[in-house]
């Protein structure tokens, strides 16, 4: 896929969506899709798919409340920031700020197996979500064949539950049964 003829990294995450301009200087305000907005601050180059797909140069960024506001290049002024309203916010996957070994991207959980200690397939992460205290695996059970889908788990992701993520494996172990509600 090619943006205005610049190849587009296979590697782009949507971390979020331009909700404004900042003040009069071309200035954007992004809401992050993430809690804390550690991919925006982090990442050099932006990409935006308003007017088209293509990369922004991010030239100075900061945490304002619960948005991440930013200069970028080429947008001087507060019609040209309004103007991005809407457009959302892909930052290459290789540019996210690097983790602690026991700390994890959601988007990286998104996709893995969920077996419980005794072995048996509970199904495959789908998304998360946020509660305030701690975030939740909501966990796709498979359906038998012939029935309904079953319904999505709701796996706390807190140590209590969730004992191995083995990313390589592409599989998370948990102490959960399939009929907990």
């Amino acid at each position: 896929m090619t943006a205005s003829g610049i190849p587009v990294p296979d590697d782009l995450v949507l971390v979020g969506y331009v909700s404004g301009a900042y003040g009069i200087n071309g200035w954007v305000r992004v809401k992050p899709y993430s809690s804390d907005g550690d991919a925006l601050l982090a990442a050099k180059t932006w990409w935006l798919d308003k007017p088209e797909m293509r990369d922004v140069e991010m030239m100075q960024s900061k945490l304002h409340n619960d948005e991440v506001v930013a200069r970028l290049m080429g947008v001087a002024g507060r019609d040209a920031a309004e103007a991005l309203r809407g457009a959302a916010v892909h930052v290459r996957r290789s540019h996210f700020p690097a983790l602690d070994n026991d700390e994890f991207y959601w988007i990286d959980l998104i996709g893995l197996a969920v077996v419980n200690e005794r072995g048996e397939s509970l199904g495959v992460v789908g998304d998360l979500m946020d509660n305030g205290a701690h975030p939740i695996l909501r966990v796709e059970q498979p359906a038998a064949e012939g029935q309904k889908p079953a319904p999505e788990l709701l796996i706390p992701f807190v140590d209590q539950f969730v004992k191995t993520v083995d990313q390589a494996a592409r599989l998370i172990t948990v102490d959960w049964e399939a009929d907990y509600s």
